[in-house]
């Protein structure tokens, strides 16, 4: 697999491309089943983490290398308190696990006592949050895992407002259906101290799972429905950029990460692109 290569400019489709992108407008998903896809969003997602249970995604071990925010920070040494991150669309752990292990070992190795993070982690399907719960890691000291919207205020019911240090959403907001896209940013906003951070990753536009959807599964522009009944969104750099912005945040970074996935024996070379970006709460709107 090759190294992260980053920028700001999008992708040049082929002709072949075109030509693909094209196919899809040709038959779309019918408007009473783009919107049976939202009323049941949670529902697929359920049977998704029963289907798979833990087995579908890798623990994310890179996470710290993309986002030194997560490190333990020295300004925090000497001090008593604890920082706050809250994870958004937790799945079954495979981001805060890594983290609190990493934590840990770090404060075993060290003998000045680092208070590092509290993690709190949410996600839309109950059955990811028991997956949570349910790992022998899980600690109540640590961690606490619930169940929640992120488009909804039911989020501020188990955390105060401006109390968190820092927001992760990773591979979780191209999962909303993008009418909601401004309400989940005003939310984290509001849970952000002044200062506090979002760290996001998703797919980027003309990533190759985007390119390879037939006719019959585009639901609106850059938005998608996969077999199993969840969605997929595509983002575009310059989008993004205003979603954080019009809704209280600076633009720290906002750039496109291209992969190639490289299996020789396989014969698998799968070019990827990926969205990553560091926003900011503004103190004031």
């Amino acid at each position: 697999m090759e190294p992260d290569l980053f920028t700001t400019q999008t992708k040049e489709l082929s002709a072949s491309e075109v030509v693909q992108l094209e196919e899809q407008n040709k038959r779309m998903v019918p408007e009473f089943k783009a919107n049976k896809l939202e009323i049941d969003a949670q529902r697929h997602w359920d049977l998704f983490y029963k289907r798979n249970e833990t087995r579908f995604f890798k623990d994310r071990h890179w996470t710290t290398r993309e986002f030194q925010e997560l490190l333990t920070d020295e300004a925090y040494t000497d001090k008593q308190e604890r920082r706050t991150l809250l994870e958004v669309g937790c799945g079954v752990g495979n981001l805060v696990f890594p983290l609190l292990e990493e934590q840990t070992k770090e404060q075993n190795n060290d003998n000045k006592s680092k208070p590092g993070f509290y993690f709190y982690a949410c996600d839309f399907s109950p059955r990811a949050v028991d997956f949570v719960r349910s790992n022998s890691l899980y600690d109540p000291e640590h961690i606490t895992a619930f169940q929640c919207d992120i488009t909804t205020q039911q989020v501020h019911d188990q955390i105060a407002s401006g109390s968190l240090d820092v927001c992760t959403m990773i591979f979780v907001l191209s999962a909303i259906h993008p009418a909601k896209f401004s309400d989940v940013i005003r939310n984290l906003w509001q849970l952000l101290k002044p200062g506090g951070l979002v760290l996001f990753r998703d797919y980027g536009l003309y990533d190759m799972a985007q390119l390879r959807f037939k006719p019959g599964h585009k639901i609106a522009e850059n938005l998608y429905m996969r077999q199993d009944g969840t969605r997929s969104y595509y983002f575009a750099e310059q989008e993004l950029a205003q979603l954080f912005s019009r809704n209280g945040f600076d633009v720290v970074t906002n750039n496109y990460v291209h992969r190639r996935t490289l299996n020789l024996k396989e014969g698998i070379d799968v070019p990827r692109i990926f969205l990553q970006g560091k926003f900011r709460k503004r103190i004031s709107h």
